[in-house]
C-alpha cells in the first residue's frame, strides 16, 4: 500500500458535524464527564477482548493484564488514557469515531431545540461517549491497533473538532488503543494528578478493571537518584454488583447505571439481588427516568449485560426479560451458564428460562414498590414507559395480574387524558351491584371523552375507562378480567347493566320494543346493507343513535390501526341503534314520505359514524343529504 493510500482526510457525517459543534459549545455544564466516558469505553474494550480470547487466547498476545492507564503532561497540557483491550481496525475507527449513535442520530437532531439544557439532557439517550472528548480538548489524536493484527496495522485518528479528520495506518507494537487529548486553554484544570484521580474515584470508581496512574513520589533529595516510577490503582477495580448492598453508595449506584447504558441522566429506581440456590447468579436492574428514542423499534438494540464468573459475554442478552421490558438496564452474572455461550446455546439452555422467569418477577415487583411507595416519580414512569408496558399482558400470560395492577387510565372521574387511575382504584370505587368494569377506545381522548355511548354511564354515574392510546384495544383484548370482574367495550354488543337497571326500567324498555317495530324495520330496509341491524338503545340519553360493533368483532380502533399498516381487515357491518326518547327519531317514526324517510335515516347513520370517530365512505353524499333537508326545513 502507498503511503498516499494510506493516510486521508474523510468528513464527518451531516448529523456528527452538528452534534460536534454542540459539544464543543459547551453542551455539558459538568465537563469532568469526558473522562468518565473515555475510562468507560476503555473498560468495555477490556471487557470484548477477555471474551474474544476465550475462544483464541492468542489476541493477548503474551499480555493478559488488563488495564486502562490515565497520564497527565502538566506543561504540554495533554492526557491520555489508553488501555490495552481489543482495539480497533482501519475499518472500525472509520464506523466508530467517523460516525455518532448509529441508532437514530436524525431522529435525534430532529429534537433539538436549542435550549442547551434541554439539549443536554437529550444527548444522553445516545451513545457518543467519544465525543464529550471535545469538551475540553481541542486536538484529539486517537492510536490504535487490533487484538491479533500485525504490527503495520496499526492507525492514527486525528480532529480537531471541525468538520473533517484524517486518518492514518501506521506502525504500533501495542495492541489496544490510545486517546490523547490536547486541552483547550480554558480547561488546564484538567492537567493535574490530583484532579484526574478524584475524576476517576467519583465516576469510575466501579469499574472492574484497575484504572492506574504513576504514583507521585516526593521530589528526590539533592545527589540522589530518583525512584523509578511505580503505577498505582486509583479505582476499587472489583465489579460493583459483586459487592454486597451494604459496601455500595447510592451515587455508586447512579453511576454505575450510567456506565452500562451510556445515559447522562440518573436511574429512576434499581434492584441489587444475588440469588443461591438451584441457580446462581447474580442481578443489578435498573429503570431509566427517560425512555430512549428507539424504544419503539422492537428490532433494536436492547437488553442486560450478561457476565459468566465475572467475565463479560455480551452486551445486549435480551433472552432475559420479555420485550415489554425492553427499557430496562443492567447487569446479570450466572455462574451457571457455560462461558462460550452464544445467542443459539441462550436460547436452549433451561436455565435462561428459569433466570428470565425470576428477573421478569424482580422487575414487576420493583414497578410495583415505586407506585405504591413513590406515585409521583411512578407517574413519571408511566409517561415515560406506560405504552410499552400495556405490550405486556398479551406477551406474558403468567404475570397478566401483576402487569394489570401496574396500568393506568384516563377515567371519567375526572374528564382529563392524564393516566393515573389505577385498576384497583376503579374497583373500589365501583357502585353497588355493578359487576364489571367498563371502558371505552378511541382515536383520541376528546372522542372517548365525548361519546355518546358514555351518556347513559354519566346518567347514572358509573365510572368508565377512557382509552386513547395505539396499543389499548390489544391491550384489552387480551386483558380479558381483572380482580375477578371482566371488562366490558361499552361501544360493543348488547348494553347490559344488569343489576344497575331496576326492573321498572326493563319492563318499560321492552314495551317500547315491541311498540317501535315497525319503524326500525323501515330504517333497516333504508340503510340496507350498511347495518347488521338496527335496535333500539338503552345507551343514549341526550343523541338520537349511536353505531355498535358485534360483540366478539374488531373494535373500530383496532381496525384503524391495521387498515393505516396495510393489513388487510375483515368485513364487518356495525349495528345502528336509536334513542326512542330522542325528538329526531320521534320525528322519523312520523315521517310518510319514504324517500325523506331515507335521507334523514341515512344522515343520522352518518352522524353516528361521526361522533365515535369513523371516515364516512361518501363524505360528498352526507353532505348533500344534510343541504337537502336544511333547505326544506327552512321553507
Amino acid at each position: 500500500m502507498t503511503v498516499e493510500a494510506q493516510k486521508e482526510t474523510r468528513g464527518f457525517q451531516t448529523e456528527a458535524k452538528q452534534l460536534l459543534h454542540l459539544m464543543i459549545h459547551s453542551l455539558y455544564s459538568n465537563r469532568e464527564i469526558f473522562l468518565r466516558e473515555l475510562v468507560s469505553n476503555a473498560s468495555d474494550a477490556a471487557d470484548k477482548l477477555r471474551f474474544a480470547a476465550v475462544k483464541d487466547d492468542s489476541l493477548y498476545e503474551g499480555d493478559s493484564d488488563l488495564k486502562v492507564r490515565v497520564s497527565v503532561d502538566k506543561d504540554a497540557k495533554i492526557i491520555t488514557i489508553s488501555d490495552n483491550g481489543v482495539g480497533m481496525s482501519r475499518e472500525d475507527v472509520i464506523e466508530n469515531l467517523g460516525t455518532i449513535a448509529k441508532s437514530g442520530t436524525a431522529a435525534f437532531m430532529q429534537n433539538l431545540t436549542g435550549d442547551e439544557k434541554k439539549d443536554a439532557q437529550l444527548i444522553g439517550q445516545f451513545g457518543v461517549g467519544f465525543y464529550s472528548s471535545f469538551i475540553v480538548a481541542d486536538k484529539v489524536v486517537v492510536t490504535t491497533r487490533k487484538a491479533g493484527a500485525p504490527v503495520d496495522q496499526g492507525v492514527r485518528w486525528e480532529c480537531d473538532g471541525e468538520a473533517e479528520f484524517d486518518i492514518e495506518t501506521i506502525e504500533r507494537a501495542e495492541r489496544g488503543t490510545s486517546i490523547e487529548l490536547h486541552l483547550k486553554d480554558d480547561a488546564t484544570e484538567f492537567a493535574d494528578d490530583y484532579r484526574l484521580r478524584s475524576i476517576i474515584k467519583k465516576y469510575s470508581d466501579h469499574i472492574a478493571i484497575p484504572v492506574v496512574m504513576q504514583k507521585q513520589e516526593a521530589p528526590a533529595e539533592e545527589g540522589q537518584e530518583p525512584p523509578a516510577p511505580e503505577d498505582e490503582v486509583v479505582n476499587t477495580a472489583k465489579a460493583l454488583w459483586t459487592r454486597s448492598r451494604s459496601e455500595v453508595s447510592e451515587d455508586e449506584y447512579k453511576e454505575f447505571y450510567k456506565h452500562v447504558s451510556h445515559d447522562f441522566a440518573d436511574p429512576l429506581t434499581w434492584s441489587h439481588n444475588r440469588v443461591e440456590g438451584n441457580l446462581d447468579y447474580t442481578s443489578l436492574l435498573y429503570v431509566p427516568a427517560k425512555a430512549p428514542f428507539d424504544l419503539y423499534n422492537r428490532e433494536g438494540a436492547r437488553g442486560l449485560k450478561l457476565y459468566v464468573q465475572r467475565t463479560f459475554i455480551m452486551d445486549d442478552a435480551e433472552q432475559f426479560l420479555p420485550l415489554y421490558l425492553r427499557f430496562i438496564k443492567g447487569v446479570v452474572d450466572s455462574n451457571d451458564l457455560s462461558l462460550n455461550v452464544s445467542r443459539e446455546i441462550l436460547q436452549k439452555d433451561p436455565n435462561i428460562d428459569s433466570m428470565r422467569s425470576a428477573l421478569t418477577k424482580r422487575v414487576l415487583d420493583m414497578l410495583g414498590k415505586l407506585a405504591k411507595n413513590k406515585p409521583e416519580e411512578y407517574a413519571n414512569f408511566w409517561n415515560e414507559f406506560g405504552e410499552v408496558l400495556k405490550e405486556g399482558p398479551a406477551e406474558d400470560f403468567a404475570n397478566r395480574e401483576k402487569i394489570a395492577k401496574l396500568l393506568r387510565f384516563a377515567t371519567t372521574l375526572n374528564n382529563t387524558p392524564t393516566q393515573d387511575q389505577s385498576l384497583e382504584a376503579y374497583v373500589s370505587r365501583m357502585q353497588d351491584g355493578q359487576d364489571k368494569i367498563y371502558y371505552i377506545a378511541a382515536e383520541n381522548h376528546n372522542t372517548a371523552k365525548n361519546s355518546p355511548h358514555l351518556e347513559v354511564f354519566r346518567k347514572k354515574g358509573i365510572e368508565v375507562l377512557l382509552l386513547s392510546d395505539r396499543v389499548d384495544e390489544w391491550l384489552m383484548s387480551h386483558l380479558a378480567e381483572f380482580d375477578g370482574k371482566s371488562l366490558q367495550d361499552v361501544g360493543k354488543g348488547e348494553l347490559d347493566l344488569g343489576e344497575l337497571d331496576t326492573e321498572e326500567e326493563k319492563e318499560a324498555q321492552e314495551k317500547v320494543a315491541e311498540a317501535l317495530k315497525p319503524l326500525l324495520e323501515r330504517v333497516k330496509t333504508a340503510l340496507g346493507d350498511e347495518v347488521a341491524e338496527v335496535r333500539l338503545t338503552h345507551r343514549l340519553t341526550d343523541s338520537p343513535a349511536c353505531v355498535v360493533v358485534p360483540e366478539h368483532e374488531m373494535g373500530a380502533q383496532m381496525r384503524r390501526l391495521l387498515e393505516s399498516a396495510g393489513q388487510a381487515v375483515p368485513e364487518s357491518k356495525p349495528i345502528f341503534e336509536v334513542n326512542p326518547d330522542h325528538p329526531l327519531v320521534q320525528k322519523l317514526d312520523q315521517e310518510q314520505d319514504e324517500d325523506r324517510f331515507a335521507d334523514l335515516s341515512k344522515v343520522l347513520f352518518d352522524q353516528a359514524n361521526l361522533a365515535e370517530g369513523s371516515h364516512l365512505n361518501d363524505p360528498a353524499a352526507y353532505v348533500q343529504r344534510l343541504n337537502k333537508l336544511l333547505l326544506e326545513l327552512s321553507h
